[in-house]
């Protein structure tokens, strides 16, 4: 393994994790008012435009590209759609996974849907970008030892801490406290930005320390 390489995802996951950052306390400047609490609703939408934005950028320009073939106008198009597709297909997923999770259904639904989208974006979106819309290589990096580079890898992590901060970010909502930042979906969406924040700087610590277990042979 090339330590330029990882030192490669360490610069991505920082640029993702600042993106972050500035989605959070940049639009304070523009937008009156503007704030992760009081303007929520804003904050999912700018978020997931800035996470996705970068994160396409990003794997345009530091990963490899494994299909030399097939570059031709007509299959770019055809891949684009697919990948928007299935995106939208994912945030439906989610909110009906959210939902049955205890999320009201006719309640809050413009609020439920923009919760799913960022953790599409914090999922989903990084699978279409490094993947494509290959739903068979997307089970093979989420099966044991089904990567095959340090970016899938890191995907692996950041998905899961992404979700597992979703979930974890439920707890406080039936609580007595009566905090702002109880109310659906602050804390859950809250708990997955951390919980993505914390992927992106575990994920390349991991594999720096783990280099010598990780030899990635082709499948």
């Amino acid at each position: 393994m090339r330590e330029a390489e990882v030192r490669r995802l360490l610069a991505a996951n920082l640029l993702c994790a600042l993106a972050i950052v500035l989605a959070t306390l940049a639009p304070a400047f523009f937008l009156d008012g503007f704030s992760v609490l009081g303007t929520h609703l804003t904050w999912l939408c700018v978020c997931s435009v800035c996470v996705a934005t970068l994160n396409v950028i990003l794997h345009l320009v530091l990963t490899p590209n494994r299909s030399p073939k097939r570059r031709s106008f007509g299959h770019k198009i055809s891949r684009f759609l697919k990948c928007c597709i299935y995106f939208f297909m994912s945030c439906i997923l989610f909110h009906a996974i959210i939902v049955l999770y205890g999320a009201p259904l006719i309640e809050l639904v413009t609020e439920t849907f923009l919760f799913s989208v960022l953790l599409s974006t914090f999922t989903t979106l990084q699978c279409l970008c490094l993947l494509g819309p290959n739903i068979q290589a997307w089970i093979r990096v989420f099966s044991k030892n089904g990567a095959m580079s340090i970016w899938e890898s890191s995907l692996q992590i950041t998905s899961v801490c992404s979700i597992l901060g979703a979930w974890f970010g439920a707890f406080p909502i039936p609580l007595d406290w009566d905090r702002p930042w109880q109310v659906w979906p602050i804390s859950c969406s809250l708990g997955a930005t951390f919980g993505y924040m914390a992927g992106l700087i575990i994920a390349p610590l991991w594999i720096h320390w783990n280099r010598k277990q990780l030899t990635y042979k082709s499948r």
